[in-house]
């Protein structure tokens, strides 16, 4: 009678081993086929993490010298998990390129993407300085072309369409990389601080730009975020990375506007702080954290 009890003790105690087991697995599974992209507070500034279903981190900027970028990096990156595997610099405007110093020095990074132009701010030539001890690879974007980061998920590069290495921009913020996130069914389109004449220029090329998340130009400035690029772009939502009370005047109450009559449902980093997406290809979740 004991043996009997016994066994059946076990095998109660086995199957909620088996129900536990298999909802654990479950829910790896489901967390593993999920994209996160997450706009950092960062002030006045800009730096996006990306999460990919496989498991890789990217950051794209990484704010000014004065940001609280790690601090920031900390709540997304588990502590078993340090390794940046793709660092991207929009363009070296101390507001994008300063913090990714801090980055760098906390974090080890495998791939760097920028553009190579030229400029002479201490935080950049800090950047390029601190990648040169560490020895990382540096890839030059010059054209359009697209990298595979895995199954159903990739990058496209929609700009620049010429070589700015070593070269000189009469527009800095004309020199950023674009680039458009697909992951199945969802896209997201980062435009660094691309203002309206690239917007108009990747409208003339012809470059699919349709996007359901788009990360607007430039901080929300009105020399971006053009009414015709958005209407083709026809996003479901819009993102404005900006800090509170700064001296630019961003976001402009006309980009504002222009969002709230084309319907866009906008998010931004000087009202709602962190802001989160998540996709799993089909639908997405957004949701922000003070």
């Amino acid at each position: 009678m004991i043996f009997k009890r016994t066994q059946f003790i076990l095998a109660i105690i086995c199957l909620i081993a088996a129900s536990v087991g298999s909802a654990v697995f479950l829910y790896f599974f489901n967390f593993k086929q999920q994209l996160e992209i997450n706009f950092l507070d960062v002030s006045q500034g800009d730096s996006i993490f990306i999460k990919t279903p496989d498991g890789q981190n990217i950051i794209i900027d990484g704010g000014d010298s004065s940001a609280p970028i790690t601090q920031r990096l900390a709540k997304v990156l588990p502590f078993y998990d340090r390794t940046i595997d793709l660092m991207v610099l929009s363009h070296p405007h101390d507001d994008h390129a300063g913090g990714l110093v801090k980055v760098l020095k906390r974090y080890p990074v495998e791939k760097i993407l920028y553009t190579g132009v030229v400029q002479s701010s201490p935080a950049y030539l800090a950047w390029l300085a601190e990648i040169k001890n560490r020895n990382i690879p540096l890839t030059i974007i010059d054209r359009p072309q697209e990298i595979n980061l895995g199954q159903d998920l990739k990058i496209k590069i929609l700009w620049p369409r010429e070589s700015f290495l070593n070269k000189e921009a009469e527009n800095l913020n004309n020199s950023s990389i674009v680039m458009k996130l697909i992951y199945k069914n969802n896209s997201f389109l980062l435009v660094g601080d691309a203002e309206q004449e690239v917007e108009k220029a990747l409208l003339d090329s012809g470059v699919d730009v349709k996007a359901d998340v788009l990360k607007t130009g430039h901080h929300g400035s009105d020399n971006a975020s053009s009414e015709e690029f958005l209407k083709i772009v026809n996003p479901k939502i819009a993102v404005i990375s900006v800090g509170k009370n700064n001296d630019f005047g961003h976001p402009s109450l006309r980009v504002i506007k222009r969002l709230e009559r084309l319907g866009i449902k906008t998010y931004r980093t000087d009202e709602q702080g962190w802001i989160k997406i998540k996709s799993d290809g089909d639908a997405i979740v957004i949701s922000s954290e003070r």
